[in-house]
């Protein structure tokens, strides 16, 4: 919907379109009733979006059945945990330990992109990453 026949909408309807929420009904202070969405509402919804698990991709599952690698919570709590310091070190690919698994997880997505144990990291060579976190 154009508001201000500009070809523009507005920041509530862009957020009701992509958060799927409907925007709450508020009375202006001329008696108008309106229909927006607070900045701070959409700004938690994101950040709660945003704040979600990690992601594993088609390929890491698949390495994971592979080799029988079934990861405990605290394993699990552990890799994220490495990822969040990869992160706020500035690190885009990181090769995560914990304990004898390894992990390549891309950073900005959040995403494990392959695993594997000690018996498979026999050669000891990990490329394409640039950085390292081992928990």
């Amino acid at each position: 919907m154009d508001i201000q026949g500009n070809g523009y909408i507005s920041i509530g309807q862009l957020a009701d379109q992509y958060l799927g929420k409907k925007a709450p009904v508020r009375k202006a202070t001329d008696g108008k009733v309106s229909k927006s969405i607070s900045f701070q509402d959409v700004l938690q919804q994101k950040a709660l979006a945003g704040s979600g698990s990690l992601k594993f991709s088609k390929h890491a599952m698949g390495r994971l059945a592979d080799r029988n690698i079934e990861l405990s919570d605290a394993q699990l709590e552990r890799l994220e945990s490495g990822t969040k310091k990869a992160e706020q070190k500035g690190i885009r690919d990181s090769l995560v330990i914990v304990d004898q698994l390894a992990f390549i997880v891309n950073v900005p997505n959040q995403t494990v992109v392959t695993a594997m144990d000690s018996t498979d990291t026999e050669e000891n060579i990990f490329t394409n990453i640039n950085g390292a976190v081992i928990i």
